[in-house]
């Protein structure tokens, strides 16, 4: 037989093309429609609903950048049409390939109940199924004007980021405002013709069942009348019927779908637009499970739940009703569905908390699953939050993003810093945008890393990043690879009935131990330098004003801000956004962010000030309040005292220029660069700073990646660099303890002061810097006299180990890391810690010297300048602050590392303040004191071994005890034993890295 099957291949793709497709609408009618362009921000619906609007034409441009136009649509269904299906096709001028990234609507009837929403793969609102003739058509449109910042150029800079900048051009032109005649057996002709055409195309060229199909569709082609393809779509069908119910084979892949919108928080739009896109995508899901009973959805994010509840109840009511049928499913367990690398300890716990009890408060769901299907790598600390939540699932996709290394496994068990391990899963098909369409389903297949072992895998399937979520042609074509020869077997199914089957047929699945690096997406540890400061600084005054607070209500009855603190953590939280945090976002996000900051700052800072005060009381006494989970200067963890500093330190000249800093521990030499050429540990008798090295080293780099200006730096960036060696000014502080440097270079110039203080064992570098560079990358070097093969960066928690060299493939793609608040390299009796107040990214490197030593450089990443999505990313002011700590143990790594966060307090007052929890050993670190949530004034404390070693230690209680239990990061009960209280002492045994919460009862 002849081989024609790329002439019937090409056969089926132009008549699907340019006769059937169009023929699902085989009739229409123009609507008449008339728009009012809301003035500034959004309007409630009322008033957009009664509003006057003036006409407009078809094909008339619309839509300034970020604006809202309201449309209404008015017509009457002609009466020759009774007795068939009509719709309205609105067109608001789509682009098909960008559903989420442009002009969206929601479509609202007369009395303000919500319909549908509209995107590009979803432009149609049904009338009548069937209708009577004659009906008065009258829907309301609000319609975003979104501006398209990913174009099919991708990643050029635009001003179109920020509402401030972006003009008011028209964005886009209205394209069709029809009423229609839908023809159901010509579309569901179109369905049948893509599913088989997509799986014929799938299928080995020598196989059997491709021919099947080819000659199946040939067929179904000689059946149609190109002139009348409504009156001959029924033959067509009928001849593919054959090639469509046989089965599958009893060894196919099965896939589990989930209905899905992955919907960014904030990314290439604001979070005001994020509220309407997820109500836009819940009304569309809640339209389809009425019309499809097989059909589940599930939305994660509890803050776009709470979006929905807050400003869309209309919507709202129609989400609940399908949570209580059981088909919409609240997924994840986490407040937004975050980034995982930088959030710290307490953070990410209470992305857990407070995902999770939004979800049992709401609906009495609890959530068995870690929902992060596009979250930039996980750190090595998460496995302990996901159990101590309660969940025991996680699912990720993005790890198959990663541009060096395969990852070997898609169901496996993931093993954290402290030996938990969480069944996890990475979808095969490789996206969380899944559209049903036979390549994917063929790639989940041949993809799959565990056959043999496995068949169970997942399809997250729906249109996400901007949302838009399932349409009815996925779920049509879910129903035909239900059960279908050469496909993979699909069925819709909740998270939670996919992890049950997964789990149940792979009992002992491999184990991959340690962080899940994403080889892609680095430069997010660094980009946007004010979020990221912003985050930490919120982290840490949270922490402050919790502990205060709860010790000012146990001790003077000070009124415990509940309700002010819930809310401030959300914020926090919905900021720690995978696209917020990591500084991937347009620059209104950030802008705003700059701006929530600052009011949260102030907030805590008011709660912080009230509390000690009552604290305090009225004196002459110069208190400093320690907030630091370790003693400080004499003051006790999480207590107030009269502070004991002793000694001094010497500034001298420098017979080579520049100066001499000595304190008696630490003696500094600064050049007449202001570079750090030796910082010499007196008591060790040693040297820091590698032979013929400068530490303080500011370097430059080219900062041009391929793609993704934001998220990426790609390795080549290392091959030129620039040394920042010539300084303007090396002078002398007036405190007497500090050496200020200043430096001009480009259009930028950096000011720093070294400070060493009497009595400490850290040389403190303040950084500012006016940056006003372009796609350039600011690193601050300090290469180390020390031989390590591996170096320890916090995470939560505890800390994570990496290798300083790049023996494979996988250390080599670890050219950028995260560190939280420090990173140490140590060999047998001698380490080095770099702590910091606000950066993340680093890199290590080690290279041998001609003396035989080994020179190991550790450094600190400041600052980027990529132009897209901000083109004006990180432009202005900064200021960081590091601390070198020449011989640290890692010990010595956690305490300064909390120190340079959590700056001590002075206030004068009347007495001192007593710990409302201790505890005896330093490797014990408590992360968090506070009241239970749940107002009864029970004292919550959660803390951690922090070195990596087993550790007993006793907590003491500042009150009398009555119970102690231990709980769950929500604070429930876990089953006993619990720790016992003898009086205020509580003995605890840890395990390394090991994390437990106490709720103390008081008497």
């Amino acid at each position: 037989m002849h081989d024609d099957r790329a002439l019937v291949e090409a056969r089926l793709k132009r008549v699907l093309d340019e006769r059937i497709r169009p023929a699902v609408y085989p009739e229409s009618v123009p609507l008449e429609v008339a728009v009012w362009h809301a003035p500034g921000e959004p309007v409630p619906v009322a008033e957009g609903l009664a509003a006057a609007g003036q006409p407009i034409e078809v094909g008339a441009r619309w839509g300034a950048p970020w604006g809202t136009s309201w449309f209404t649509v008015t017509g009457t269904v002609p009466e020759r049409w009774a007795g068939r299906t009509v719709e309205a096709v609105l067109d608001l001028g789509f682009d098909e390939n960008m559903p989420g990234f442009q002009c969206e609507g929601l479509v609202y009837r007369a009395d303000g109940s919500p319909v549908k929403g509209l995107n590009p793969r979803n432009q149609w609102v049904r009338v009548g199924a069937p209708v009577a003739g004659g009906e008065e058509v009258r829907l309301h449109i609000e319609a975003a004007s979104n501006p398209v910042i990913l174009d099919y150029h991708p990643f050029l800079p635009t001003q179109l980021g920020d509402k401030e900048t972006a003009g008011s051009e028209p964005q886009y032109r209205l394209a069709r405002m029809d009423l229609a005649v839908f023809d159901e057996t010509v579309w569901q002709l179109v369905i049948d013709l893509e599913v088989l055409g997509e799986l014929m195309a799938e299928l080995a060229q020598d196989s059997a069942r491709r021919y099947d199909i080819l000659r199946a569709v040939d067929a179904a082609l000689d059946a149609l009348d190109l002139q009348d393809i409504g009156g001959t779509a029924a033959a067509a069908r009928n001849r593919l019927a054959g090639v469509l119910a046989a089965p599958a084979v009893p060894s196919a892949h099965r896939i589990s779908a989930v209905g899905h919108a992955h919907i960014d928080s904030a990314w290439l739009w604001p979070l005001r637009e994020t509220v309407r896109k997820v109500a836009r995508t819940t009304s569309n899901m809640t339209a389809l499970l009425d019309d499809e009973p097989d059909f589940v959805f599930a939305m994660s994010q509890a803050q776009q739940w709470a979006w929905v509840k807050e400003h869309r109840p209309e919507v709202w009511a129609r989400v609940k009703k399908a949570v209580a049928e059981g088909r919409f499913v609240p997924a994840g367990g986490m407040w937004v569905e975050s980034d995982t690398n930088m959030p710290g300890s307490e953070a990410m716990a209470r992305q857990f908390v407070h995902g999770k009890r939004f979800f049992l408060d709401e609906f009495g769901i609890e959530n068995d699953e870690a929902w992060l299907p596009d979250t930039f790598g996980f750190a090595a600390g998460l496995p302990q939050i996901i159990k101590a939540a309660g969940s025991k699932y996680l699912l990720t996709q993005k790890i198959s993003w990663s541009q060096t290394n395969r990852f070997p496994h898609h169901t496996f068990l993931w093993e954290g810093i402290d030996g938990t391990r969480i069944f996890t899963h990475f979808p095969p098909v490789d996206t969380y945008n899944c559209s049903m369409k036979g390549s994917e389903l063929a790639h989940a297949q041949k993809n799959f890393k565990d056959k043999g072992v496995a068949r169970h895998s997942l399809a997250p399937t729906g249109w996400g990043d901007g949302g838009g979520g399932t349409t009815r042609e996925m779920v049509a074509k879910a129903a035909r690879v239900r059960d279908l020869e050469g496909s993979p077997t699909v069925v819709w199914e909740t998270p939670s009935e996919f992890f049950a089957k997964a789990e149940a047929e792979y009992p002992d699945p491999a184990v991959w131990v340690g962080e899940l690096y994403l080889e892609l997406h680095r430069a997010t540890l660094t980009s946007q330098a004010a979020t990221k400061q912003g985050n930490r600084r919120s982290e840490h005054l949270l922490r402050e004003a919790e502990l205060w607070a709860a010790t000012a209500a146990v001790r003077t009855g000070f009124p415990y801000p509940y309700q002010e603190l819930d809310r401030i953590w959300k914020t926090v939280l919905l900021h720690q956004f995978h696209d917020i945090l990591p500084g991937s976002s347009i620059a209104w996000v950030h802008r705003e962010a700059r701006a929530t900051y600052a009011r949260l700052a102030a907030e805590l800072e008011g709660i912080i000030s009230g509390a000690q005060r009552a604290l305090a009381g009225e004196g002459g006494l110069e208190l400093v309040f320690n907030a630091a989970p370790h003693e400080r200067f004499g003051v006790a963890a999480g207590g107030a005292a009269v502070a004991a500093v002793g000694g001094g330190t010497a500034v001298t000249a420098r017979a080579q220029g520049g100066f001499v800093l000595n304190n008696g521990l630490l003696r500094v030499e600064i050049d007449a660069g202001g570079l750090v050429v030796a910082a010499y540990d007196i008591e060790a008798d040693r040297e820091t700073i590698a032979p013929g090295q400068a530490a303080n080293l500011l370097q430059l780099h080219a900062d041009f990646p391929n793609m993704w200006d934001a998220w990426d730096v790609d390795e080549f960036y290392r091959h030129t660099v620039t040394d920042l060696t010539d300084a303007d000014e090396v002078a002398a502080g007036a405190d007497g303890v500090s050496v200020r440097v200043v430096r001009s270079f480009g259009a930028s110039r950096v000011t720093q002061v070294l400070t060493l203080a009497p009595g400490e064992r850290r040389l403190v570098i303040d950084t500012a810097a006016d940056w006003h560079e372009t796609e350039k990358f600011l690193k601050l070097a300090f290469p180390l006299d020390v031989h390590a093969e591996r170096y320890a960066s916090e995470t939560q928690f505890g800390h994570v180990h990496r290798p300083t060299h790049t023996n494979t493939s996988w250390e080599a793609a670890k050219f950028e890391a995260c560190n939280h608040r420090f990173v140490h390299l140590e060999e047998p009796g001698f380490g080095v810690a770099l702590v910091n107040d606000s950066t993340y990214g680093h890199d290590v490197t080690r290279t041998v010297r001609a003396d035989g030593g080994t020179t190991t450089t550790v450094r600190a990443s400041l600052l980027r300048a990529p132009r897209f999505p901000d083109p004006e990313t990180d432009q202005g002011v900064h200021r960081f602050r590091h601390a070198l700590v020449p011989g640290a143990g890692i010990a010595e790594a956690v305490r300064e590392g909390w120190r340079i966060n959590l700056p001590e307090r002075r206030l004068a007052g009347g007495r001192e303040v007593a710990p409302l929890v201790g505890v005896d050993r330093d490797a014990v670190v408590i992360t968090a004191v506070k009241l239970a949530d749940d107002g009864s004034g029970d004292v919550v404390v959660r803390f951690h071994e922090a070195h990596g070693g087993r550790a007993r230690a006793t907590l003491t209680a500042g009150f009398d005890v009555t119970t102690v239990t231990a709980t769950d990061l929500l604070e429930r009960p876990l089953p006993g034993p619990h720790p016992s209280a003898d009086g205020t002492r509580i003995p605890v045994t840890l395990r390394p890295f090991q994390l437990m919460t106490l709720r103390l009862a008081r008497a």
